[in-house]
Formats: structure tokens, C-alpha cells, sequence
């Protein structure tokens, strides 16, 4: 049984997400969403960070406002 790996790629994070992977691909383009990891050519995402993006955009109220993370 091999181990999990900790870094996901485009399509499993949009997976995650529920979003496309071009809304990811604009995202990363205007500095917002989930930070990434770039491998050459190859983007990643650490699933500890989408994780982190996930509770950082967790909202109670409908005027919360989002921190920084």
C-alpha cells in the first residue's frame, strides 16, 4: 500500500474546491485562492494548504470579511 501524497494536483484540487481548473488557473493568476507550488512547469497544491484556504474562507455571517492567509 503506497502513502497518500501531500501535494495535489490541479485536478484534484479543483476536485476539492468544486471548481474548474481554469477558475484555479485564474485564481493563482490574480494572487488569490489556495497558494500553490510550482515543480518546473508543473503546478501542485500542498493538501494541507487547500485545507487552510478552506477554513480561511469559512464564513458565519454573510458580510464576515476573509483574512489574509
Amino acid at each position: 500500500m503506497s502513502t497518500p501524497s501531500p501535494l495535489a494536483t490541479p485536478d484534484e484540487a479543483a476536485e476539492f474546491l468544486r471548481c474548474s481548473k481554469q477558475t484555479l488557473a485564474a485564481n493563482r493568476f490574480k494572487g488569490v485562492g489556495p497558494k500553490f507550488v510550482k515543480h518546473g512547469s508543473r503546478v501542485l497544491y500542498k493538501w494541507v494548504d487547500l485545507h487552510a484556504y478552506v477554513e480561511a474562507n469559512t464564513f458565519q455571517r454573510t458580510d464576515d470579511r476573509p483574512v489574509a492567509v
